[in-house]
């Protein structure tokens, strides 16, 4: 009888194996397919929500680091495709926009927590990841105000599952209303939370779309700064240091090196196919972290308050492009 009952174990035990091992095949091979052409980044983080609830991300442990590298990175690439003039006028038109936009979201926001009794910190880091840069505000913020893990998890979820659906339709309403380049640039940059979805959105758009887009966001990602060190004294906590991005420097410098350096039309090309890469890896990598403990995890009240807030400054923001602008 214990025979037979190790030999139970063992055949379970290399059916685990197995099935952990078929796990990391289908991962590996859908990451590489996200790094060839024929994969869109609003098809691999498609792909990335597939795999979260069809077989589990096998990396899950590893995912955070590496979506947060993988960002960095990409969206300095793509500073060498860009102008730096071209982008500092994009940053002026948005400068107006993401001041007013920015102090409304957190504003409403506040409100909404209060109105439905959302547990203070939770309903603070929804309205700071809607109103400045999704993922990397949340992650900037939460040591700011000891935030808890439940927390910071429930604010992620509600602003990776609202960016997965504004990557699909921004661009079916973009082309919609016939908004121009700078238009949707804009109101991707200022409505959209996360980085990687307002890249991913206005690459599909064009590529003067997406120079407004990126330079406008990361001008807003700014934003974490101030709204990092006022969070230290509204939630009386001034023992944390402030998460400052310094990737954005490296933005800034690859669009002087692409702008002034003759020699880097010869590179340019190369290190933008390599981000463009990096950036659908990423989004693929941000779905494959949305398992259903993920998604079951948000609750209802937050993600109402992150639904309302998103379309509140999406809905005020495309009026402002589009009569503003």
């Amino acid at each position: 009888m214990d025979t037979q009952h190790q030999i139970t174990n063992t055949a379970n035990g290399v059916l685990l194996n197995i099935n952990e091992n078929g796990r990391k095949v289908i991962f590996i091979f859908a990451t590489v397919l996200c790094l060839t052409p024929f994969v869109s980044p609003a098809v691999a983080l498609l792909m990335g929500l597939v795999v979260a609830q069809l077989t589990g991300h096998p990396y899950l442990h590893l995912n955070h680091k590496a979506t947060h590298i993988l960002l960095q990175v990409s969206v300095v690439g793509l500073g060498f495709g860009m102008n730096l003039h071209s982008a500092v006028q994009a940053g002026r038109e948005g400068i107006v926009f993401t001041i007013f936009s920015i102090l409304g979201t957190l504003t409403f926001g506040y409100l909404m927590g209060r109105w439905l009794r959302i547990e203070q910190k939770t309903s603070y880091l929804i309205s700071a990841g809607t109103a400045i840069c999704g993922g990397s505000a949340i992650a900037a913020i939460s040591p700011v105000i000891k935030a808890e893990e439940k927390q910071i998890s429930v604010a992620l979820g509600c602003v990776f599952i609202l960016n997965s659906i504004a990557l699909f339709i921004f661009p079916v309403i973009g082309h919609h209303l016939n908004l121009s380049q700078t238009q949707f640039g804009l109101w991707c940059a200022i409505a959209i939370h996360d980085t990687s979805s307002v890249v991913g959105a206005a690459s599909k758009y064009g590529p003067h779309a997406l120079e407004v887009a990126t330079t406008v966001k990361l001008a807003r990602a700014l934003w974490i700064i101030p709204v990092a060190f006022v969070s230290t004294f509204v939630f009386k906590n001034q023992s944390k240091k402030i998460s400052i991005p310094y990737f954005i420097a490296l933005f800034v410098l690859a669009m002087v090196a692409n702008t002034y350096i003759p020699a880097m039309a010869i590179v340019s090309p190369f290190v933008i196919i390599v981000a463009n890469a990096g950036l659908t890896l990423t989004l693929f990598l941000i779905g494959a972290g949305l398992s259903r403990k993920v998604l079951a995890s948000v609750g209802f009240k937050p993600l109402l308050q992150g639904a309302v807030l998103w379309v509140a400054i999406s809905a005020t923001a495309l009026y402002a492009v589009m009569h503003l602008a």
